[in-house]
């Protein structure tokens, strides 16, 4: 059998590293090695300092960072709504229009429209608008309802049913007074104006003459 004298073989001698192997860079160790003295990070400066480089991403330097000096837009329904994070509310929609394609009697749950394709997961809160008509009779249950989709379905002799619940309307709160006023009740006008200082009216009644007096004055005359 002939050998195989190509140089490209893989033997013994032939083998070497799929990389070249590289001496780390090491710093400080006199002029002579190209990195002495402040081993390459120039003179005093922040980046000169240890951990200079290990500041969080956005870090301007300490001035106010872009994504706090940006105006941020509140609620549940914007990319950067606040709050972000686990305490984010967010609900997956379906139209009333969408639910006209069940046959009529149909008991329409977030397992259905997951089959149907009207919503991507079951594990998110689902919620019906009442965006289009309804004409059948449905009994559809979701964890939430617009009004206008309520009042169309129950329209059509359907029914709703709250998967947490029906939520309870939230009770007006009493209007602040202004600086100064107190919280004391406010007294009726007519209740005011009916009574009369004890004072002002005995000064207004005439003074009864006793007997005595009245012989004395006719006596003077």
């Amino acid at each position: 059998m002939a050998e195989n004298t190509d140089d490209t073989a893989l033997n013994l001698h032939t083998l070497k590293p799929a990389q070249e192997r590289k001496d780390r860079k090491r710093v400080g160790r006199g002029l002579g090695s190209g990195k002495g003295r402040y081993s390459g990070r120039g003179i005093k400066g922040q980046k000169s300092r240890s951990g200079s480089h290990m500041m969080p991403a956005g870090f301007e330097g300490g001035q106010m960072p872009i994504d706090m000096r940006l105006p941020k837009q509140r609620g549940n329904t914007s990319a950067d709504a606040m709050p972000i994070g686990p305490f984010r509310t967010y609900s997956q929609p379906v139209n009333l229009r969408d639910l006209d394609r069940f046959d009529a009697g149909t008991e329409v749950t977030p397992e259905l429209l997951k089959e149907a394709g009207l919503i991507g997961s079951v594990r998110k809160d689902v919620k019906v608008l009442g965006s289009g008509d309804l004409s059948k009779k449905l009994t559809v249950s979701a964890h939430g309802f617009s009004k206008s989709a309520r009042e169309k379905i129950e329209a059509a002799g359907g029914t709703v049913t709250w998967l947490r619940g029906e939520p309870v309307e939230k009770k007006a709160k009493p209007k602040k007074r202004g600086p100064g006023s107190s919280n004391a009740p406010v007294a009726d006008p007519d209740d005011v104006a009916d009574e009369t200082p004890v004072a002002e009216a005995e000064a207004a009644e005439p003074a009864e003459q006793t007997e005595p007096d009245a012989e004395a004055a006719e006596g003077e005359g």
